[in-house]
């Protein structure tokens, strides 16, 4: 029998018991999610906010310099900046700062929190986002930095009539597993020469009838190479060491976070592999890469290549690209060249 779901009152109680347990692993162990963890400290440090982006997240540009995360069950980045540049969109939104680079998806923003704790040094306030199964979408820790004299404006600009302390959630989604037809290979790859940018490639694995990991299974070279799972660590590794800039995209449903530039200090801890930089961390479980691929797609502008790693489930855990603003494109082309391959898939 299903553990009971422990009530508002309860889950405040097993977390003053144990405040120091990470959020998600603190929901995991007891059998409830990170949004219903949130929404019990509604009156108690928890505020509900309308958790649409095109309310919201003009509000957090006048933040000023926070922390953005997004996550998602193998893969956090955190990034330090300001949102600059809202755009919003039909299918999607977009934060365009020079740091701060998101890829919005409105229909998952379903349940937000403005959190006030109390830490070591002082408040620490977030804006906490959730979707339909209660899965943390995107967040915004407040710097010290930060316009904290927003932060009472805010709430009371954004929060909800409704201050339930209990949500009522669907059932999460499990991944895709990949989605493939060898029989339209040959089409995929005609379709895959004719391409013209990078952002065709949804769509023209949609046309096939497949997915993402699909294509990339049956492609074959020199569309897509298959790697060793290291690949990922050693991509990281060897940008830093030879200063070849990159953009690491990392997201979930509702949202995708972006990094680009430089990387520098690279730190495993245990199965976990780090980018610990100053404004800039990546925390990757390199434990739970089932399948890597180098990735070419041709653009009008040039060649590009990208490495990008799934989960056993078929999920898309990450992916990096070289960063072309103003750089050259060889050192990363070469860097990839240079990865471990598993096995070459003939075309």
């Amino acid at each position: 029998m299903p553990m009971a779901k422990p009530g508002p009152d309860q889950i405040r109680a097993l977390r003053a018991e144990n405040p120091k347990l990470r959020a998600r692993d603190f929901a995991a162990q007891h059998a409830i999610t990170e949004a219903d963890l949130v929404a019990a400290h509604v009156g108690h440090g928890a505020t509900a906010i309308v958790a649409d982006p095109d309310r919201l997240l003009p509000w957090v540009g006048r933040l000023g310099e926070v922390m953005a995360l997004t996550r998602n069950d193998h893969c956090v980045h955190e990034r330090i900046g300001s949102y600059l540049d809202y755009r919003t969109g039909a299918f999607a939104a977009m934060v365009l700062g020079p740091e701060i680079d998101l890829r919005v998806f409105g229909k998952h923003w379903v349940h937000a929190f403005a959190v006030e704790e109390l830490g070591e040094d002082g408040p620490k306030r977030s804006l906490q986002v959730f979707d339909a199964a209660g899965d943390a979408v995107h967040k915004v820790h407040l710097k010290p930095q930060s316009n904290h004299a927003l932060w009472g404006d805010l709430i009371g600009n954004m929060r909800l009539a409704d201050q339930a302390r209990t949500l009522t959630l669907s059932l999460r989604r499990p991944a895709e597993a990949a989605r493939a037809d060898s029989l339209g290979a040959p089409a995929l790859r005609s379709a895959w020469d004719r391409m013209t940018d990078t952002h065709q490639f949804f769509g023209m694995v949609k046309d096939h009838g497949m997915n993402r990991l699909g294509a990339y299974r049956i492609a074959g070279a020199p569309y897509v190479d298959r790697l060793e799972p290291e690949a990922v660590t050693q991509t990281l590794t060897r940008a830093a060491e030879g200063r070849v800039p990159v953009m690491i995209f990392v997201g979930n449903a509702g949202c995708i976070q972006i990094h680009g530039g430089p990387i520098e200090r690279i730190t495993p801890m245990g199965p976990w592999i780090n980018v610990m930089d100053p404004r800039f961390n990546l925390h990757l479980r390199a434990d739970r890469i089932a399948e890597v691929y180098r990735v070419w797609k041709p653009t009008r502008t040039g060649d590009v290549f990208s490495v990008e790693a799934f989960a056993a489930d078929g999920e898309l855990i990450l992916q990096i690209f070289g960063y072309r603003k103003n750089t050259l494109a060889q050192p990363w082309i070469d860097l990839t060249r240079a990865l471990p391959l598993l096995e070459r898939v003939p075309a």
